[in-house]
């Protein structure tokens, strides 16, 4: 029946739906924003604590299911390779920019976020025009937060 997923298939995208959110999920929770956050001068743009979780865990599940298609696709394709790239340095900057407080450099892992995300888009949007479609909300929201990661830097 067209439209059912295999069982194979099924098990693949629950592995990439748990890897990716519990990836994220414990770079998050390992590296929380903490007292130096709290203290920096923030723009008026500067989303409340409670937003991030939710933000991220629909965004995960997005960028998941953006990744399975790829890799279900085509598993040494160019987007499937671009999306891991993506993935594996998204998964650097809450280190670097909580962690080690370097806001120049998270800067330049974000922005190299906003470029293999668009990369990513722009590859699969003719073999797999909803993968590339379920990436557009991450990378509206990386984009943000690369301005925000910009903002604080200068002001502090």
């Amino acid at each position: 029946e067209p439209g059912k997923l295999s069982m194979k298939r099924r098990i693949t995208l629950l592995i990439f739906l748990i890897a990716t959110m519990a990836l994220g999920g414990s770079v998050g929770a390992s590296t929380p924003p903490g007292e130096w956050y709290d203290n920096l001068a923030k723009p008026f743009f500067n989303p409340p604590d409670w937003v991030f979780a939710p933000v991220w865990t629909v965004l995960y599940a997005m960028v998941a299911y953006a990744g399975w298609r790829s890799w279900d696709r085509a598993k040494s394709s160019v987007p499937t390779q671009i999306w891991f790239i993506q993935f594996a340095i998204n998964l650097t900057w809450s280190p670097v920019f909580f962690g080690l407080q370097m806001m120049g450099l998270a800067l330049i892992i974000i922005i190299l976020m906003v470029v293999l995300t668009i990369a990513f888009i722009k590859t699969s949007w003719q073999p797999d025009r909803l993968a590339a479609l379920f990436m557009f909300p991450y990378l509206g929201w990386i984009s943000f937060a690369a301005v925000l990661n910009a903002t604080l830097w200068v002001m502090n």
